[in-house]
């Protein structure tokens, strides 16, 4: 059994039986239905399905943004639904501030979080090396290729206080060679901070990468259809994917999402 899961403690996150629906009574569109998930704390789970299934609406659940129209959310044992500030959050796009340095970008989320000044900023200069764009601390935003404006976006987002993150697609814009290093990368430095995690992807092969878990929505309104326990030790690489074992649960996850579309045709 893959020892990391056998180390994981208590719940980080739990939906329970979350609905969401917009517009109308009687002529509104239900876009979760009753979706019910975990992540135990140091887990690291990845959400795949069909597009348009709710994925970013759950996260804004997830998130405090948007209130269910039934349902629990339940960060770190605590009633959280509705309310903001209990997780950390990497979105698609970088979303760094572009009057301010790569490294006081970093100083602010921290400071926000309620570091002070002086640890926010020893905090950033080690991290910064440690992940090898201490020469950027005081370029601009706008000097650095995506791979870069990622690394320092997932960064902000490891630093915050939270100890759950929402990753949302974070590599879905960057060319297959760019995701790829940033895929190893990020699994690199999960390994060495091992917070807890959930991942909204459109790729099978990262979601395998990355994951101890999958969890493969139905369309919209979104359940959990499947969930898939990822057999593989840590740590890991794109050795994977000659693996049997690898293809086989790519094509039973690519059939629960091709399957789900001719339903919906």
């Amino acid at each position: 059994m893959n020892g990391h899961l056998e180390a994981l403690g208590r719940e980080a996150l739990r939906v329970q039986g979350v609905r969401k629906s917009f517009g109308k009574r009687g002529a509104g569109k239900e876009v979760l239905g009753g979706l019910s998930l975990t992540v135990a704390d140091g887990e690291f789970v990845s959400i795949v399905g069909p597009s348009g299934s709710g994925k970013t609406t759950l996260f804004k659940v997830i998130g405090g943004l948007e209130r269910p129209s039934e349902g629990d959310v339940r960060i770190g044992g605590k009633l959280t639904t509705g309310e903001r500030g209990h997780i950390s959050y990497m979105p698609q796009q970088s979303a760094l501030l572009p009057w301010l340095t790569v490294a006081g970008n970093i100083e602010l989320s921290l400071a926000i979080s309620g570091v002070d000044r002086r640890a926010a900023k020893e905090k950033t200069n080690e991290w910064l090396e440690r992940i090898g764009l201490q020469e950027y601390a005081d370029a601009y935003p706008r000097v650095l290729s995506g791979g870069m404006l990622q690394r320092v976006s997932f960064l902000r987002a490891l630093l915050a206080p939270q100890r759950l993150m929402l990753l949302d697609e974070p590599f879905g814009a960057l060319d297959a060679l760019t995701r790829l290093q940033m895929q190893q990368w990020l699994m690199s430095i999960w390994e060495q901070n091992r917070r807890s995690v959930l991942l909204v992807t459109h790729s099978i092969e990262e979601a395998l990468l990355l994951s101890d878990r999958i969890l493969v929505l139905s369309s919209s309104p979104a359940v959990v259809r499947e969930e898939f326990t990822v057999p593989f030790g840590r740590p890991r690489s794109e050795a994977l994917w000659t693996d049997p074992r690898f293809n086989e649960l790519k094509q039973r996850i690519y059939g629960l999402l091709k399957a789900d579309m001719e339903e919906g045709e």
